[in-house]
């Protein structure tokens, strides 16, 4: 007995051998079972199998009748419970019920939206399901609750399940292999096509956008009449494609493309009007791009209006009616380029969209990317097939109905027998038996069928003196009634013999040449062009091109006016708002600032160009002028702080403009308020990140005051608030890394400092302001090197006092303007010429603007003129010269 096996842990019995010390039933036996095998192996494997059944079963539609699974499956289930198109409407929570029970293994979560999708116009450019209820709107809002709502089969959707009954397509069987289900429809059109189709798979989407039912059933025409079409000549009747809610695609080398290759992108604008009168302009927008809602589009728009980002447009509001579904006014600004508004919207909102094309489907169960004119050939390759099937279908119920008829015509020619022989049979069994036996007369058949029907019964029977009958035609024998033994019935049988022969020899041309299923396909199209579906194009095709927009090339470039508050306020105003006045006026309203919050820098430059922010912890940041925000001249601005990623208790202490950093010979060079220059390659600073990078090392209690774009022979000047100036040449100040601190450019007396410094021309002159809004011009003068300490012996030669001559960097330099108790100390100088203009901002935010002409040329030791009125408390703090472009355009309208 000690030989004999066990029991193992899973009822199977364990060899002796298998036993040894410390034996465990259970887990020795489950580890004989267990099989090694690599991880990487079973990974791949199954993942492989969860890839295809989700690229077959789910997210990719078959090429032949364009359908996902999901998508066939309501249908069919539509078309059991007779929801047809010219029937009654029934519940969708009864059409999801019965999609599920029977088909789709998967939650109504899943099923309903499939549904309502293909019942939606702004959707589905040929609706495959006829909505009755709230199925959403293109305005964005959500469908009822399928309690709610019901839905039949369209018209277009019976055209895809017809003849489905007739064996066309094959059968698989359902989920839990109750039931079958078609594995693809007839379809008489090219659904693909026609309604497109998108779909997310394991490591590959398809993107195939809708087309026009006329124009793609022109193409097949075309393809069928000439096999070896090309994509060139299909496009000459599919030009591209057709998208439910209209718009406009931007050129065709896009569509080229992708109906050459199965991948591209097109771009699809909204279709839009402009507007415009004496008092107003405004854009319409009456369709907007496949796949958007209307309230998202304006909500966004709104947001784009409201960050900023879109300048020029003073409201948006919605339209939109029944009798027009899509209706956004956008209301302009008197000073707005509505074409360049137009472009903005294009380059930010959803009024432009990147449509992409991506011809990929199911081609015999498996995945391809295809051209138009393969998807056009796969799908007549259906057709052919569907009406080869359907025509063997029919054919074979012809040749049964014939057999039928012709035992009934054999009964009828021998009618006193069959009775006889039926009377005498005690049960049908035998009855059929003895009917078999009886002998039909030829003569007596050939007078029943006639001579031609007669010989066509003896080209499947044979020539023989007799004919007995078949099982088949004694059952239906045994099947009549007395009625159709009238002489009536028996003229109907031989009309309906004729019939059949014809018919059959129909089918049978059909199936012997393929021109024949060809014309078949070639009706159908017809049919398809004739009726009601083919509908006019709703999609514009332009021959403008668009590529990648540059920025700077939907937004106009003008000059701006920058001012940033003392509390870090910033804004920008265009230049053409302020008209110059006479020197000495009182300005107009340019700034609203608090009493503790003044203006503190001013500029002039154009939106294009780039704004190089400089701070009180010697960091630099840039940004782009059109990205601040334009507000009104009388606005106070925005904080700066939410424009550049600033640290705690950092400021703008300058700011410079600048249009290409990668100008050769180009230096920027800074000036500090204990009187120390850097001067540093520009190309350093082009890449400035988020957080800012170093542009100079501060000393302790110094601070930036100035910054300047230099070149290669170009020489400084320094002013001090003292009065006091010195110029000296750029080559004095050798170029240094972004991380120093610099070298001293004037020596500055007992509480003097920095406020300002400019390139010297020749050409030009120094404008001198101070802070009870009295300057002064003086010419720079000729080159001309003199002595550090000649200042005081040239404060009278005239010759002198008219110029500023070039000393060496770091001396104490001369004297510029009087800083009397009527002037004030300076606040700033500026280069100018006659045909300059100015722009003042007093520290309550009065803004002036004057020609530079009006001021007086005078010498260097002067108190200058009154340039500015100021009230009681009111102090100057900032002039800029304006550039010369934007003074001429001023005077211009002036003039006008």
């Amino acid at each position: 007995m000690a030989d004999e096996p066990e029991n193992g842990a899973d009822g199977e019995l364990t060899p002796p051998a298998v036993r040894r010390p410390g034996f465990d039933p259970v887990n020795d036996a489950i580890a004989l079972r267990l099989i090694d095998l690599p991880i990487e192996d079973e990974l791949k494997e199954s993942y492989l199998t969860y890839a295809m059944s989700v690229i077959v079963s789910r997210a990719l539609p078959d090429v032949r009748d364009g359908l996902k699974p999901s998508q066939r499956r309501i249908l069919v289930a539509m078309n059991d419970l007779g929801l047809t198109p010219g029937g009654s409407t029934s519940k969708c929570a009864g059409i999801v019920g019965e999609t599920m029970k029977r088909y789709h293994p998967h939650g109504d979560g899943a099923i309903y939206p499939t549904l309502v999708r293909m019942a939606q116009e702004w959707a589905t450019r040929n609706l495959l399901i006829s909505p009755q209820g709230n199925f959403g709107s293109i305005a964005g809002l959500p469908p009822a609750a399928m309690r709610y709502t019901e839905a039949r089969l369209s018209p277009v959707a019976a055209l895809m399940l017809d003849d489905i009954k007739l064996d066309t397509v094959d059968f698989t069987p359902t989920y839990d292999e109750k039931l079958v289900e078609p594995s693809v429809l007839p379809s008489k059109f090219p659904n693909l096509m026609v309604n497109g189709s998108g779909g997310i798979a394991v490591g590959m989407a398809t993107s195939i956008p809708p087309h026009n039912l006329a124009e793609v059933c022109r193409g097949v025409i075309a393809l069928l009449d000439d096999p070896e079409i090309s994509i060139a000549e299909l496009m000459e009747h599919i030009p591209g494609p057709d998208f439910p809610t209209g718009g406009t695609i931007c050129g065709r080398s896009g569509i080229i493309k992708g109906y050459q290759t199965g991948r591209s992108t097109v771009v699809l604008r909204a279709r839009t009007t402009i507007e415009e009168d004496q008092k107003k302009k405004r854009i319409l927008v009456h369709e907007i791009p496949y796949q958007q809602s209307r309230d998202p589009v304006i909500k966004k728009i709104a947001s784009l209006v409201n960050e900023g980002k879109i300048a020029g447009i003073s409201a948006v509001r919605d339209e939109s009616d029944l009798n027009e579904p899509v209706r956004i006014v956008i209301e302009l600004k008197r000073d707005a380029d509505p074409d360049v508004v137009l472009n903005q919207l294009y380059k930010f909102s959803p009024l432009q969209e990147s449509q992409s094309v991506i011809f990929l489907a199911l081609v015999d169960g498996k995945p391809r990317v295809l051209t138009l004119k393969e998807m056009l050939e796969e799908f007549v390759r259906h057709r052919v097939i569907v009406i080869r099937r359907r025509t063997q279908f029919l054919l074979s119920r012809a040749r049964k109905r014939k057999h039928t008829v012709q035992g009934l015509l054999l009964a009828h020619a021998n009618i006193d027998e069959v009775i006889r022989v039926i009377r005498a049979s005690k049960t049908q069994p035998e009855a059929k038996q003895a009917l078999m036996q009886i002998k039909t007369p030829s003569s007596l058949l050939q007078r029943a069928l006639g001579d031609s029907g007669f010989e066509q019964f003896q080209q499947e029977r044979g020539v023989a003196e007799d004919y007995s009958l078949t099982p088949v035609q004694a059952d239906a024998i045994l099947k009549m009634t007395l009625g159709q033994l009238v002489n009536l019935e028996q003229e109907k049988l031989v009309e309906e013999h004729a019939e059949l022969i014809l018919e059959i020899n129909g089918y049978l041309e059909i199936l012997a040449d393929e021109r024949r299923i060809y014309g078949i396909i070639r009706e159908d199209m017809e049919q398809l062009l004739a009726s009601k579906h083919a509908d006019a194009r709703r999609t514009v095709i332009s021959n403008e091109e668009v590529g990648d927009v540059d920025l700077e090339d939907l937004i106009e470039e003008e000059t701006m006016v920058v001012s940033i508050s003392h509390q870090g306020y910033i804004k920008r105003t265009a230049a053409s708002v302020y008209q110059a006045q006479r020197r000495g006026g009182k300005g107009v309203k340019g700034a609203k600032s608090d009493d503790d919050d003044p203006i503190e820098h001013l500029f002039v430059t154009s939106t294009h160009n780039y704004l190089m922010f400089f701070t009180n912890f010697g960091k630099v940041y840039w940004e782009k002028v059109y990205n601040l925000p334009e507000l009104a001249r009388d606005a106070k601005g925005r904080a700066v702080v939410n424009l550049l990623n600033l640290a705690e208790g950092e400021k703008i202490a300058d700011c410079r403009a600048v249009r290409d950093f990668s100008a050769p010979d180009h230096y920027l060079i800074m000036a500090t308020r204990q009187g120390l220059v850097k001067k540093t390659d520009l190309t350093a600073y082009s890449r400035p990140m988020k957080t800012g990078i170093i542009a100079i090392k501060l000393r302790e209690g110094d601070e930036l005051v100035s910054v300047s774009i230099i070149q290669k022979g170009d020489e400084l000047l320094l002013a001090t608030a003292t009065g006091m100036a010195i110029r000296f040449s750029e080559a004095d100040a050798r170029s240094m890394g972004r991380n120093s601190s610099g070298v001293k450019g004037v020596s500055l007396g007992k509480g003097d400092s920095l406020v300002g410094m400019v390139v010297a021309d020749p050409d030009a002159t120094l404008l001198t302001a101070t802070e009870k809004g009295y300057g002064k011009r003086t010419s720079f003068g000729p080159n001309a090197v003199g002595d550090d300490d000649a200042d005081t012996a040239a404060e009278d030669d005239s010759s002198s006092s008219a110029r500023y001559r070039t000393q060496n960097r770091g001396g104490k330099g001369l004297r510029d303007i009087k800083t009397t108790d009527r002037n004030g100390r300076v606040v700033g100088v500026v280069s100018v010429t006659d045909e300059d203009e100015l722009l003042l901002m007093t520290a309550r935010g009065k803004i002036q603007r004057i020609r530079a002409a009006e001021v007086s040329t005078i010498g260097r030791n002067t108190q200058g003129v009154k340039i500015m009125g100021l009230d009681g408390d009111d102090a100057l703090m900032a002039i800029v010269r304006v550039p010369r472009e934007e003074a001429e355009e001023a005077e211009e309208e002036a003039t006008e």
